[in-house]
């Protein structure tokens, strides 16, 4: 049997890499210990949007905004990109490292917790991009829903959680299984929405990719 662990290790050997400013940006957050989107998904990240050329992006969770920094590097200069993060020591990180890869312009960060902005927030996103609090992906799903475009892609990351998404809830440690529940919930939500269609990937920890149907009944959303 083929292991996945050598299996990713040489996949992502042959990819070729991002800018150095963000393996700069890379290296920091890991030795901060604030953890970003692995080798596969960022190798996945960029594939597809190249594929899909989004013109307004959604991204919940920024951290040190390399995620968005990585999809402002691989988007149209036209592409704008909105990313919302509540954690107050991370904001200006985030700030700088948009500063300094001189995206400023097309990067808009809103500060605060997300299930409050999303239930503000207005207009339209071709492309949603979800890596925040894992317990909270299914409270954010019917203004996420609200938000996407018809046609519109939503990419949910670390769905799997290391493996314990598979597990009963009695295997995971007690101060997990309401995360362990809730991540359970939002996959069986996702694959039986009426409005979405859905695939769940291997890649990194674990990815969903819901694509918004288009001519649907809004009574659904």
């Amino acid at each position: 049997m083929i292991s996945k662990e050598r299996t990713d290790v040489f996949i992502n050997s042959l990819d070729s890499g991002n800018s150095p400013l963000l393996d700069e940006i890379e290296t920091e957050s890991l030795q901060n210990y604030v953890p970003i989107i692995r080798k596969d998904m960022q190798g996945f990240l960029k594939f597809i949007l190249a594929v899909r050329k989004p013109e307004k992006i959604l991204e919940v969770g920024t951290a040190t905004g390399f995620s968005a920094l990585l999809m402002a590097e691989n988007t149209s200069s036209d592409t704008m990109i909105t990313t919302i993060e509540k954690y107050e020591k991370r904001i200006p990180v985030a700030k700088e490292n948009f500063k300094r890869a001189e995206k400023e312009n097309r990067i808009t960060l809103l500060e605060g917790d997300a299930t409050d902005i999303l239930k503000e927030l207005t207009g339209e996103f071709d492309f949603i991009f979800m890596d925040a609090a894992k317990g909270q992906y299914l409270s954010f799903l019917p203004d996420v829903l609200r938000l996407l475009t018809p046609g519109g892609m939503l990419i949910t990351d670390n769905v799997l959680q290391d493996g314990d998404v598979l597990e009963s809830r009695y295997a995971v440690t007690r101060r997990n299984r309401t995360i362990h529940n809730r991540m359970r919930e939002y996959l069986y939500e996702l694959k039986n929405h009426p409005a979405l269609d859905t695939v769940i990937l291997t890649v990194g920890d674990g990815i969903a990719v819901s694509v918004k149907k288009k001519n649907i009944d809004k009574r659904v959303l």
